[in-house]
């Protein structure tokens, strides 16, 4: 298998036991058996056919913002895209974006040439083909009000181009959560805006953000999905789960909607905090909370 795989991608690019607390923004997790490293399309159209026809599983890895990995690791692959899938492209009001560009980084370069509506996206930490997929939000922004298209690549390694109704968006779901389908790349319809107000609106929801948010410490942002009808944050806090620990993970003081690593959390901490918070919620007013988080390896 790597003998071929090494006909696809350079062997400085194939990385074996990585430590994915390097990759997560939880900085916990254990060894990827294998990370492979992808530039192009081309390389990814020959590697993913390959790995689905000899059955060998993989996972898509972004900027592992919303994922936990176990502390036993991933007996699988972990794909995750290079330097040149992060480019960015400006032609007007339209932004072309490879899959893996920060969704940081592309609000940023908005910025720079004055086009707004992607405000709110300036401080979420994951990359653009991950928001897509969950069609990230925040502050009352989502993806799904910029996009106009997204090219994704099916399990043969074809490219398919799905305007904004196609990919049925919702609150933090795609077509993509149900299909076997990797984002290549966005293009984004923005408008024209003054740069200052631009900036100004960046600099309020950052302040918001720093006020709000514990971002002092490693998380994955907002754990658990907004239940209909209420807020996670406050059933947690009302169950009375505010600084709720187990080893190093912790119920925010802050936030009780962020679950964090207070240093020297392990991923079983984290998800034991999850499962308790859901249990104690569940109990008290009758939700299932359901985490927005991705769950890999073994715990």
């Amino acid at each position: 298998m790597y003998d071929y795989i090494k006909t696809i991608i350079p062997r400085e690019r194939i990385l074996f036991h990585e430590p994915m607390s390097k990759y997560t923004t939880f900085r916990v997790g254990g060894e990827a058996e294998c990370i492979l490293v992808v530039q192009n399309e081309d390389e990814l159209a020959r590697l993913i056919p390959y790995l689905n026809r000899i059955e060998q599983e993989y996972f898509i890895l972004g900027n592992g913002s919303n994922l936990l990995v176990g502390d036993k690791g991933y007996r699988g692959m972990v794909v995750k895209f290079g330097e040149e899938m992060e480019q960015i492209q400006v032609e007007g009001t339209r932004v072309t974006v490879k899959a893996g560009a920060f969704l940081s980084k592309v609000a940023m370069t908005a910025k720079q040439h004055s086009l707004t509506g992607l405000e709110f996206a300036a401080g979420i930490p994951g990359s653009i083909g991950g928001g897509i997929v969950m069609n990230a939000g925040a502050y009352e922004g989502e993806m799904k009000q910029v996009v106009e298209s997204v090219r994704v690549m099916d399990r043969d390694g074809q490219i398919l181009t799905l305007d904004n109704d196609t990919m049925e968006f919702g609150y933090r779901t795609s077509i993509i959560k149900n299909r076997p389908f990797i984002v290549v790349e966005v293009v984004l319809q923005l408008a024209v805006g003054d740069q200052e107000k631009i900036a100004a609106k960046m600099e309020e929801l950052a302040v918001l953000r720093r006020s709000k948010q514990p971002l002092e410490y490693a998380s994955a942002g907002s754990t658990f999905k907004r239940p209909e009808g209420y807020y996670a944050g406050k059933l947690i806090m009302d169950a009375g789960m505010r600084g709720y620990r187990i080893g190093g993970a912790q119920v925010s003081d802050k936030h009780c909607g962020f679950i964090v690593n207070t240093g020297k959390a392990t991923a079983a901490d984290i998800k034991e905090v999850i499962e308790e918070v859901q249990e104690r919620v569940k109990e008290r007013f009758h939700v299932m909370l359901e985490p927005e988080i991705v769950f890999l390896g073994d715990f």
